[in-house]
């Protein structure tokens, strides 16, 4: 084996090259061990780029932390191991084409992340899905995959819905600072970015929040305290600044002086276009989607990965709180 060879002509890659060229039979599961990826390879071609894909995945349990430089090296190392043949640049350093947008912050669990590849050899989108997610490590599932058939994704993701869970806060306590910061025309906050410490206002960007609250003899996890705790579900709009859930908890601080006892569970539920009157947020994937008969062949590892798609929260409801 030529060592500068391409990654897609590898024969480490063979048998997974077959999930990819040929019919996908469910033969590829998400943890089985997969053959090394090898470093500073590149694409089989980069001349005639073929059709750009788009994929949401879900950054779920302890990856959460993992950072987004993190995960674009994990993807990287995902598409050299299933030998998918995404298009590089070109150039002295030629780096596989994909572009993220709209990424959770670092700590903060989401179900709807995504990104761009272009590939470089025609390839069914749910072939790439299926390869993508079984070479990925556990806790970042590859939820859907599209081909890309209109442009601008990035301009139809203009809100996320969040989902926030505050631990050993009075039920009451949280429905009066929520009140309060709806009710309030201004709540600026300080968060230190980039360009250094920065002031802006997060009150315009939310449009509104609702409160669950759940009561359980032993919390969430074995040996945790609090047996009570609020959920929060708020529709933020997409703005520059971005105004971050951390930042409205800030606010709800400022604004009525409520604060956990310890770090909220933050978790991204839906991003995509908004609907300013209602709040409901739909699916970006909607205008590339085409209706067509699966081709997908039945099998125990294709029915893990499509329980583990349906059990992503669905595109968002309207919203119920008092609207901005």
């Amino acid at each position: 084996m030529h060592r500068g060879a391409p990654y897609a002509e590898q024969d480490e890659e063979q048998p997974l090259r077959a999930a990819i060229d040929g019919p996908f039979t469910g033969g590829m599961r998400k943890g089985a061990e997969l053959p090394p990826a090898h470093e500073g390879t590149t694409s089989p071609s980069t001349a005639k780029p073929g059709p750009r894909l788009r994929v949401r995945y879900a950054k779920r349990g302890r990856m959460r932390f993992a950072s987004h430089r993190d995960i674009a090296r994990a993807l990287e190392r995902a598409l050299r191991r299933a030998s998918v043949p995404v298009a590089f640049s070109a150039g002295f350093s030629p780096h596989p084409k994909i572009s993220y947008t709209g990424a959770a912050p670092t700590g903060v669990a989401s179900e709807a992340e995504y990104f761009e590849l272009t590939m470089a050899e025609e390839r069914r989108p749910e072939q790439v899905r299926d390869a993508i997610d079984a070479a990925m490590p556990d806790g970042i599932d590859v939820l859907d995959v599209v081909e890309a058939r209109t442009p601008g994704l990035a301009d139809r993701l203009q809100a996320s819905e969040w989902r926030v869970e505050m631990d050993g806060v009075d039920p009451d306590d949280v429905a009066r600072a929520v009140a309060d910061y709806l009710a309030a025309d201004s709540v600026e906050v300080e968060r230190v970015t980039k360009k250094g410490r920065r002031r802006f206002d997060t009150r315009p960007a939310v449009l509104g929040i609702d409160i669950d609250v759940c009561r359980a003899p032993h919390g969430r996890v074995p040996g945790e305290r609090h047996a009570t705790y609020a959920i929060l579900r708020m529709v933020v709009r997409h703005t520059t600044p971005a105004v971050r859930p951390d930042d409205v908890l800030t606010g709800l601080r400022h604004v009525a002086d409520l604060a956990p006892p310890s770090s909220p569970m933050m978790t991204r539920l839906a991003q995509g276009p908004l609907d300013e009157v209602t709040g409901a947020i739909a699916d970006p994937f909607d205008a590339d989607r085409i209706e067509a008969p699966t081709t997908e062949s039945p099998g125990s590892a294709n029915d893990e990965t499509n329980d583990r798609r349906t059990r992503a929260p669905q595109p968002s409801s309207p919203m119920t709180g008092p609207p901005r």
